[in-house]
């Protein structure tokens, strides 16, 4: 009861992660625009079509390249172009087709944008068209740059000063920040400060895993950890939804950052972890810990922290005994990942899988909205395609095998990416149910990847193997963003590099051994021969042998495995 409490309380708050995540897909939205003019409308032409107003001709509006004709109260006509306008010298009849002089003029008077869809965007507030459209795509990038560092950071901090403080702080830091986004007075303090939101959403679900991996035991650990991730996606569903009520992008904003204001006024009454306590040497306050936890699931002889000590005293005893003093103190670094060539290879893989993994879940998520139909429907479906994904990746991680999942669904991204390339365009819905289906399947490969790489390398290097393999999962996120602004120079571009991004990675996948029912390994020569022996690794070992080793991991030997989206 005390777990399951603190289990869905935690990764409650993951769902503000994938909010922030995505806000960016309505919120810097660039609608259809043409250049000011200077004065009052008299009358507006497009191709065949007049109004008497420019709000009536959005909807005839097809194409970037097209062009409106307006006449002014005092006589003047000018045709507006999304970033220029041109003043006819000769003003005679108000016709779409002119041959005459034309003066050319920069868009000085501002721009004049299609409010059906959207009233308010952080584009149209700030005018970041024309010569500014770079500034608006560097929205995404730099909010997943803040996502890399506060990773980092926040990382360390949850090491040095504990999981309840981080949680605490970052926690408050979404809400704070999430509001302050909302009340920016300019382009760059809403940059900056989106930055520092996606630090502390990053952050954030960094340390809630660690957080519920401690307190979750092995029997659930891969369930509960695998869905951290289906919350994330629950967040990017919830983004659809206040997408599609609230069409005023401070308004929008304020409305995401207060749906998970329950869990900031009540996450004071989280406890730390044990084994961080433990780690501390804070036995009284583990202890205390621990008692709650018996009361709360109703254990008559809770588990004293006297009897672990003295246990990890013995395993530190034997550990000396078998290993030599010098191999225990042996401080490893990054070279240690490819120490040999059958490791190098593995690293190598394991960090492509990991690029891909995250390229490609961005890349279908923020495309999402460019597909036709319904944008918020699509971007709805496009989170709820992963709930059902991670319950496939754990049932068929333990069932086939962890290579034996990731290389299937790995190649089959790769084919969906090249059948999207051959659907057309009109068939709005096959294109939407292709990408849900490219969604799930890199989602399955997404998933899985963080179990698979801990059980891949030794003791000695695990948390730098996975710590190294989320940063390039990291780089993928903040690569992501300008791999989708490609679509202006090939509509299918994003797809084709993801397509050969997860087909390369499917296939270095089959040279890595299956760790499914093997013991963790200890020493870089274990892991080696690992690679060599495929028949021995594919075969399953004793579940206690296995057990035995996860436990002594667990509780003394402090592994942490660092995730992000």
């Amino acid at each position: 009861r005390f777990q399951a409490c603190v289990y869905f309380a935690s990764v409650f708050q993951a769902m503000s992660c994938g909010i922030h995540y995505l806000a960016s897909v309505f919120m810097a939205v660039t609608p259809d625009f043409v250049c000011g003019f200077p004065g009052n409308v008299s009358s507006v032409l497009f191709h065949n079509s007049s109004a008497s107003s420019i709000e009536d001709i959005w909807t005839l509006w097809t194409s970037t390249e097209n062009y409106i004709v307006v006449q002014l109260e005092n006589g003047e006509i000018w045709e507006l172009d999304q970033c220029s306008r041109s003043k006819r010298e000769v003003s005679l009849d108000l016709a779409y087709e002119y041959k005459g002089n034309k003066s050319v003029f920069p868009c000085s008077d501002g721009f004049l944008y299609d409010d059906t869809k959207w009233k308010s965007t952080v584009v149209t507030q700030w005018d970041l068209v024309c010569d500014r459209e770079w500034l608006a795509k560097l929205i995404q990038p730099t909010f997943m740059l803040g996502v890399l560092i506060g990773a980092v950071i926040f990382g360390d901090i949850a090491d040095r000063l504990g999981r309840q403080r981080v949680i605490w702080f970052t926690s408050a830091g979404q809400f704070v920040f999430g509001i302050a986004v909302a009340f920016t007075f300019d382009y760059y303090s809403f940059v900056i400060v989106r930055f520092l939101l996606a630090m502390v959403s990053s952050g954030y679900l960094v340390v809630a895993f660690v957080y519920v991996t401690e307190f979750v035991g092995i029997k659930a650990r891969t369930w509960a950890s695998m869905h951290v991730h289906a919350f994330f996606a629950m967040g990017i569903m919830i983004v659809a939804l206040v997408g599609f009520l609230v069409r005023t992008w401070w308004v929008y904003q304020i409305f995401l950052s207060i749906a998970t204001l329950p869990f900031v006024l009540c996450c004071w009454m989280l406890p730390e972890t044990p084994f961080w306590l433990l780690s501390e040497e804070r036995y009284e306050d583990a202890q205390k810990v621990i008692d709650t936890m018996a009361r709360w699931n109703k254990v008559s002889t809770p588990c004293k922290v006297s009897e672990l000590c003295s246990v990890q005293q013995d395993d530190l005893a034997s550990g000396r005994t078998d290993d030599g003093d010098a191999s225990s103190t042996k401080k490893h670094n990054i070279l240690d990942l490819f120490c040999n060539w059958q490791i190098a290879r593995r690293t190598i893989t394991v960090w492509l899988i990991w690029f891909t993994g995250s390229l490609g879940y961005y890349v279908f998520s923020l495309s999402s909205v460019s597909l036709g139909g319904n944008e918020y429907l699509n971007l709805f479906l496009i989170g709820a395609v992963e709930l059902p994904c991670y319950i496939i990746a754990c049932i068929a991680m333990d069932k086939l095998g962890r290579r034996n999942t990731l290389i299937p669904f790995l190649i089959l991204s790769a084919l969906i990416c090249v059948l999207i390339m051959f659907i057309p365009q009109d068939y709005n819905i096959l294109i939407i149910l292709a990408n849900m289906a490219g969604k799930f399947s890199i989602g399955v490969a997404f998933g899985l990847i963080y179990l698979y790489t801990a059980e891949l390398y030794p003791t000695i290097v695990r948390s730098l193997a996975v710590g190294s393999g989320s940063m390039m999962c990291r780089v993928g996120s903040v690569v992501a963003p300008f791999c989708v602004y490609l679509r202006s120079v090939w509509i299918f571009m994003p797809l084709l590099l993801v397509g050969i991004m997860a087909l390369l990675s499917g296939l270095l996948t089959i040279m890595l051994p299956e760790t499914l029912g093997k013991p963790l390994t200890n020493t870089l020569e274990e892991a080696t021969e690992m690679g060599r022996n495929k028949k021995s690794c594919s075969e399953k070992a004793p579940p206690a042998h296995s057990g035995a080793a996860l436990e002594k991991i667990e509780m003394f030997g402090q592994e942490r495995v660092n995730t992000d989206k």
